[in-house]
């Protein structure tokens, strides 16, 4: 017999009893369903044997781990429903591609198979009746020879890449109904768990929706993102054009020594894109150039970048941070914690940032305010601002494509860009990469180096951090007239050398340690690319030092 400890309360349970018999003891009506567990602190897929006296503490689909299980089991079932559809064999030419909001685009690498409605249909009714029959998952652990040979007999040839670099002997496969893969991460012990899911067809291939972490009693209407979609797409396909869409593929760039040529080719073609959007500003000749983008997107590095190109284009840029009109402390927002809430837009003086705006625009002078945030205060230091034929104001800050903020300012001077780092490599054909994973990871070196807060620090922040850019970002990052992926395809593997060390210093005891723990076997993966490579003016060098543009 075993004691666990579940909310205070003690149950005595048979040896050998899963956490899932225990999770169906305690989950509550009406509650959203019980997806993995951590037992005496260490996360556990559900079919895991309690063996001996432990604390559990059961997590859902509104926690970000239950929430990724959810999404990956949902994927699995979607995979399958395509195999029971249109033939064995069918789930090796479906490529996962990136996330458009709550929901997953898939695109069939065979060009007969249409994806329209009535395949969204089939797949749909298939995936339902695969949830109401309950069937269970299954994982079992194979040698990792036999894993690559097993990918390579059914033609997933990015996964056979991807375990070539692997260090551990042993893979571990899931099985459903016969239909056996590999995914990085956990899985729900059976079909039931996924309740909720929709198929629509979407350009040119299909998109699985799931319920939103906050949101797990219904599906979210999906609504179309074309701008973001596009530049997504291009980002894929010149990745697709390098030969580097996955990881597998980057890890042979790497070990072949042919890095520096990808660097070069990388960071050209953002110096191509970036002149293109000056060409552009000045084309349409813009006077307010507003930028905006989630955490860690390299914001400022782009601001600068963008500014050398204005000026070889012909015009004086004068950058602006919207954090110069944050209201004095004592007259900022708090949030439901009673902390200042400065992710807010309620956090900013719009009314003064308009009527500068526009005074400059009828080439009035100014006096500009600087934010001390030592003190809390809004001061003026003696920056005086106008506006000459040649100038332009290139203004960064998260509320930049927030209508509330230039409303008021004429259409024909604004120009509004969406910087974000959107991932441009998968693991492998059925395996994405978060781009938030991305950026994460870019934002603990960068606090790291700059800000002075250990790894612990910024994860325990960053679900905080990714609210407040669901509330005040996402929504209008279509509102820009052009997007900017900021993401480069050998990032993560110049990341991983100054990571790992801080990811490693995480406590086992505190509770940010299973996302440091997460993070350490997903950078794993990857190969080291030396950062000596990496010139001064790149992007990435905003969050690894060494930048050009640091003051």
């Amino acid at each position: 017999m075993v004691r666990v400890v579940v909310h205070q309360k003690t149950y005595i349970l048979e040896d050998h009893t899963t956490l899932r018999e225990l999770a169906e003891k305690v989950q509550e009506p009406g509650e959203p369903r019980i997806l993995l567990a951590y037992a005496d602190g260490k996360l556990r897929e559900l079919f895991h044997p309690i063996e001996k006296d432990c604390y559990v503490r059961f997590v859902t689909l509104k926690e970000q781990a239950g929430y990724m299980t959810y999404k990956r089991t949902a994927m699995f079932m979607f995979l399958k429903a395509c195999e029971d559809v249109l033939g064995q064999g069918a789930a090796d030419d479906i490529s996962i591609k990136y996330s458009i909001g709550n929901s997953t685009f898939c695109e069939f690498l065979v060009k007969d198979i249409r994806a329209n409605m009535q395949l969204a249909l089939k797949i749909q009714e298939r995936m339902e009746q695969l949830r109401d029959q309950n069937l269970p998952i299954r994982k079992h652990s194979i040698d990792t020879s036999q894993a690559r040979k097993y990918f390579e007999s059914v033609g997933l040839r990015e996964k056979q890449r991807l375990f070539r670099f692997r260090r551990g002997s042993k893979t571990n496969m899931y099985e459903l109904d016969g239909f056996e893969n590999y995914f990085y991460g956990y899985m729900a012990p059976a079909t039931s768990y996924v309740e909720n899911f929709l198929i629509s067809p979407y350009q040119d291939g299909l998109v699985l929706q799931t319920p939103k972490r906050h949101q797990t009693e219904k599906i979210a209407k999906f609504y179309p993102q074309p701008k973001l979609f596009r530049v997504m797409q291009r980002s894929r396909d010149w990745s697709e054009t390098m030969g580097v869409d996955t990881v597998g593929a980057l890890n042979e760039v790497i070990t072949a020594g042919n890095t520096s040529h990808l660097i070069l080719l990388q960071e050209g073609l953002q110096e191509k894109l970036l002149s293109d959007i000056a060409d552009n500003i000045v084309q349409e000749d813009k006077k307010i150039v507003l930028i905006a983008g989630p955490s860690s997107s390299g914001k400022t590095t782009f601001s600068h970048r963008l500014s050398i190109q204005l000026e070889i284009a012909g015009k004086r840029p004068h950058p602006i941070s919207l954090d110069d009109y944050f209201f004095d402390r004592e007259k900022s927002p708090k949030d439901a914690f009673g902390n200042y809430n400065f992710e807010t837009i309620a956090s900013l003086d719009v009314d003064l940032f308009s009527d500068h705006m526009n005074r400059l625009l009828r080439g009035e002078m100014i006096s500009m305010p600087s934010y001390n945030f030592l003190t809390g205060k809004r001061e003026y230091r003696g920056h005086k601002l106008w506006l000459e034929e040649h100038d332009i104001l290139v203004i960064e800050g998260i509320h930049g494509l927030n209508s509330r903020l230039s409303d008021h300012l004429p259409d024909e001077s604004k120009y509004k860009i969406y910087v974000s780092a959107l991932s441009q490599i998968n693991l492998d054909e059925h395996n994405r990469i978060p781009s938030s994973d991305g950026r994460l990871l870019r934002r603990i070196v960068r606090d790291a180096m700059t800000r002075g807060n250990d790894a612990r620090e910024t994860i325990s922040r960053w679900d905080s951090v990714r609210r407040g850019e669901e509330e005040n970002i996402f929504p209008y990052q279509e509102e820009a007239d052009i997007m900017f992926n900021s993401s480069q395809i050998y990032e993560l593997a110049v990341l991983k050398q100054y990571a790992e060390p801080l990811l490693f210093a995480v406590p086992e005891d505190c509770p940010e340690y299973q996302e440091a723990k997460r993070l350490l076997k997903f950078l794993d993966y990857f190969l080291n690319i030396k950062s000596e490579d990496i010139p001064a003016s790149s992007l990435l060098r905003e969050f690894i030092g060494g930048s050009c543009f640091e003051t």
